[in-house]
């Protein structure tokens, strides 16, 4: 079941729960409308849990092995020279 099918079923099932006012008979509109919308909006959620389940944000997803790369600790690799942070305006010219 499409999407699609879902919201038409969703519109039909609405259109017999709340505009049909017949009950003479031994069927109950507004019961069988309700049923049907429910199978839309069951339909729909189907569909669309089915279309995406292999999706996933690959780039939010680092590996272990980039992630060792790049790691780094500040304690077991000390830097061989300061780092000069003065906003070049204001360094001394050599």
């Amino acid at each position: 079941m499409r999407i699609s099918v879902g919201i038409f079923l969703i519109a039909v099932g609405g259109i017999v729960a709340f505009g049909i006012r017949d009950t003479s008979g031994p069927v109950d509109f507004t019961v069988v409308g309700v049923v049907i919308m429910l199978a839309g909006v069951a339909g729909t959620w189907l569909s669309y849990a089915v279309a995406n389940k292999g999706r996933t944000d690959e780039s939010l997803v680092i590996r272990p092995d980039v992630e060792q790369q790049y790691r780094t600790d500040p304690q077991s690799s000390p830097l061989s020279h300061q780092i000069d942070v003065t906003p070049t305006e204001y360094r001394e010219r050599h």
